[in-house]
């Protein structure tokens, strides 16, 4: 089949086709529908289910947050992108044959031991970082490299390149060999 890669996923290019024609039209979709264009982006969705968990707690400090006066606190259509992501990733895996359960994946293993403890701290802590650096940069991977290089965006060529170039430094560090 065409669209399968060596390790049963997708073809990456494929992948990033599809992806790229996904993003051209959600902009031509929100443009019609909400009189605005609305470009792929994830991380404030982030942050709007951290709103809409603390709402649960604090009703109020959620309402008087000078953050949330901006960024509403709501299920949107961006909110619902990232439902569909995981559900979507989750079917297609299992559609081409490539899903896995597994707590610990094999690089991790062969570096940091078998520990899902240990694994699991890593991808908190990670996450963290990651939505840090993405709150400071506003927006996320996707949001500067979908829809900021689609704009030909300064910012999103600068951010972009701290991206991989982090990546690249810290995956080094972590994954060097022994």
């Amino acid at each position: 089949m065409a669209r399968r890669h060596g390790d049963g996923g997708w073809s990456p290019y494929l992948a990033g086709a599809l992806v790229g024609v996904l993003a051209i039209i959600s902009a031509y979709a929100t443009t019609a529908w909400m009189e605005k264009t609305h470009y792929l982006g994830a991380s404030t969705t982030f942050v709007r289910a951290a709103g809409i968990l603390e709402k649960q707690i604090d009703e109020t400090h959620v309402e008087q947050n000078a953050y949330f006066a901006k960024t509403k606190v709501r299920v949107d259509w961006q909110f619902m992108m990232v439902v569909g992501i995981f559900f979507g990733a989750l079917v297609a895996s299992r559609l081409d044959g490539s899903f896995r359960h597994e707590w610990v994946p094999p690089i991790w293993r062969d570096r940091f031991g078998p520990s899902a403890a240990k694994r699991a701290v890593g991808a908190f802590v990670g996450g963290v970082v990651a939505m840090f650096g993405a709150r400071m940069a506003s927006g996320c991977p996707s949001g500067h490299g979908l829809s900021g290089m689609m704009q030909l965006s300064m910012s999103a060529f600068v951010a972009l390149a701290m991206f991989f170039g982090v990546g690249v430094v810290v995956a080094s560090l972590i994954y060097r060999r022994k």
